[in-house]
């Protein structure tokens, strides 16, 4: 009964003093906590001599059989952190870690194998010394038990809080480098036969603020993929600063294009928002100033040295110049083309059609101009004659009327010739002996196409537009058409 009641007294008494740990915390300091452990053991005599004294006769049995359980836990090692730990020195000399090897002295080695038989193992207290240990332990030792207790775990909880806290600090650290770190970004750049690896980079104009407030304006150089831009996290003004020149001297026209972008982290990709496309204009046009601004650039960033960057120049103007010395070659060619097709009589002028040139020869006789096909002059294509106001025209045999152009002088030209779109595939279609030998295949085909400019193919005009049943009208309005169109406009009076 008495032991009901200790326990009863000693469980309010824990109760209260976890409650003033709780609520006194911070007055607890570590020498109070960290309690000596001699100490303890003498007041845990004089406890124990104090309840030896109060016990009755009832309970000398069980204390007779406490003590004699004490003793026996004495024979073992403890497991309490108060409990002395074997150390390997008090070992006996045959159980020794080290052993003298022959011919080594007595220098130490460490042994093969140890027997763990022989290095004592704490044991587990049973529950009867448990329950014997906890109704010995002082009042004071127990409150100060969890008093530390609670304190580890605020300790542990403010340990946490701190590590969380140094979390925090780590990636605000790591968001404030960032902001200062430069970043790659990627564009999109168009620019036919770059290759910025022979040839210059693309410059670009950079403009904005970084992530400092800081101004940029500079220019920096991409590649023909739209690598090559690094910058502070900001947002910035993107656009094409001057042409690059390829290996083969091509300069490029410059876009006017501006595109606002936002530099956030490193190796984003903004060709969605920046694209840029560097169209080839022709050569000829390509004027000394666009040279010298593509060069300037190259030179300045575009490429690894001044002496590639002249190279390159040199390589834009010849590039040009031969382009222009080019198209003067076409002009003057073309010149003598239309002076050998420009023909006059003592009443008219006229050009031969561009379609013309080179597949017919002209003969005249006074106002009179007949055009023919080369190397035939039995095969007149449009005969031209010049008639006085208020006189008529009549066409040769088999020949029509194609065209009238009134000169203003008094005189009126008038073109006339086969209808070859009629006549042709009727000959073809059997209406003569030897249709053959009067107009052969190729020469059938030719004539077709020089009088309706190739608008029609053989096939078409023989099997639908006239047929062999003959559709004259259709034939010759189809031949006039065209005769209209090319020819008859060229007329003029004679200066």
């Amino acid at each position: 009964m008495k032991d009901e009641t200790m326990g009863q007294e000693d469980a309010a008494q824990d109760a209260e003093a976890c409650a003033e740990a709780l609520e006194s915390l911070d007055q607890i300091t570590l020498a109070e906590i960290a309690f000596d452990d001699s100490s303890v053991d003498v007041q845990d005599e004089a406890h124990e001599g104090t309840e030896d004294e109060d016990s009755d006769a009832k309970d000398a049995p069980d204390e007779a059989e406490a003590e004699e359980d004490e003793s026996e836990a004495d024979d073992q090692p403890e497991s309490d952190t108060s409990e002395e730990t074997i150390l390997l020195d008090s070992l006996p000399a045959e159980d020794s870690l080290t052993r003298e090897l022959p011919g080594l002295g007595s220098a130490p080695a460490v042994d093969e194998t140890i027997a763990m038989g022989d290095i004592p193992l704490p044991s587990v207290p049973s529950a009867r010394e448990a329950e014997v240990r906890h109704r010995k332990m002082p009042p004071k030792r127990r409150n100060l038990m969890v008093a530390g207790v609670v304190a580890v775990a605020l300790v542990a909880g403010g340990a946490g809080y701190a590590a969380w806290n140094g979390y925090q600090q780590e990636q605000a650290a790591a968001v404030a480098a960032s902001a200062h770190t430069m970043m790659s970004v990627q564009i999109g750049v168009h620019a036919a036969g770059l290759d910025c690896s022979t040839g210059s980079k693309i410059p670009v104009q950079v403009s904005g603020q970084d992530s400092d407030g800081s101004s940029v304006s500079e220019t920096l150089y991409v590649d023909e993929h739209g690598r090559g831009i690094k910058l502070l996290p900001g947002d910035y003004t993107l656009s094409i600063a001057g042409s690059p020149i390829a290996a083969d001297g091509t300069i490029y026209t410059v876009p006017t294009t501006k595109a606002q972008v936002a530099i956030k982290s490193d190796g984003q990709d903004l060709s969605a928002q920046a694209t840029f496309k560097l169209k080839v204009p022709s050569a000829d046009t390509v004027t000394d100033d666009q040279i010298d601004a593509a060069a300037k650039y190259a030179e300045e960033g575009g490429v690894n040295s001044a002496a590639v960057a002249k190279v390159l120049q040199q390589a834009a103007t010849a590039r040009r110049d031969a382009a222009v010395n080019a198209v003067s070659s076409r002009e003057a060619q073309a010149a003598r083309d239309a002076d050998a097709r420009h023909k006059a009589t003592d009443l008219y002028q006229l050009d031969i059609p561009v379609e013309w040139y080179g597949k017919v020869a002209t003969w005249q006789n006074g106002s009179t101009l007949c055009i023919y096909l080369d190397g035939d002059t039995n095969t007149p294509l449009v005969t031209l004659v010049a008639v006085r106001e208020g006189e008529s025209f009549t066409p040769d045999e088999g020949d029509a009327v194609l065209g009238a152009a009134n000169l203003g002088n008094g005189y009126t030209v008038y073109a006339s010739g086969p209808v070859y779109p009629y006549v042709v595939p009727q000959t073809i279609n059997g209406r003569t002996q030897d249709p053959v030998s009067t107009y052969p295949m190729d020469t059938a085909i030719e004539l077709v196409e020089l009088t309706t400019g190739n608008r029609y193919t053989y096939s078409q005009i023989k099997n639908v537009l006239v047929g062999k049943d003959g559709k004259a009208d259709a034939a010759t309005k189809l031949e006039c058409d065209y005769l209209a169109q090319i020819l008859m406009p060229s007329i003029k009076a004679q200066d």
